[in-house]
């Protein structure tokens, strides 16, 4: 669960480009050990590694979560991501901030969940 988990479901391509450009960008992982691109790809969301500090866990440069997402009327981000390495789904809530997002990705019904903080790379 070390992996980047983020996600979204989108109804339409519209609203992916709207998430999209609201999360566009590449972000550094709270704990250091990971460096993400957040891109649009094809009407979906991908968060790519771009660099993996420990890679014990598994995750490696290009690894990729395929994210749907939707708007909520707070703002932040909902639905799931798509692990394709792994073949997981998670369910995804992503909250932005001024330089930052925090996710929340969570398994087997959301009984089990992670929080991660991310800050923009300069």
């Amino acid at each position: 669960m070390n992996r980047l988990l983020l996600a979204l479901t989108f109804s339409s391509l519209s609203v992916a480009s709207a998430a999209a450009a609201d999360l566009d960008g590449t972000w550094l992982r709270d704990d250091g050990n990971a460096r993400v691109r957040i891109a649009p790809c094809g009407d979906k969301i991908c968060a790519t590694n771009l660099w993996i500090g420990d890679t014990s866990t598994g995750e490696a440069v290009g690894d990729k979560l395929i994210m749907s997402l939707s708007r909520q009327a707070d703002g932040s981000f909902s639905g799931e991501a798509y692990d394709p390495k792994r073949d997981w789904s998670y369910a995804m809530t992503i909250k932005t901030a001024a330089g930052g997002l925090t996710t929340r990705g969570c398994i087997v019904g959301r009984l089990i969940c992670r929080d991660v903080t991310w800050k923009a790379a300069q």
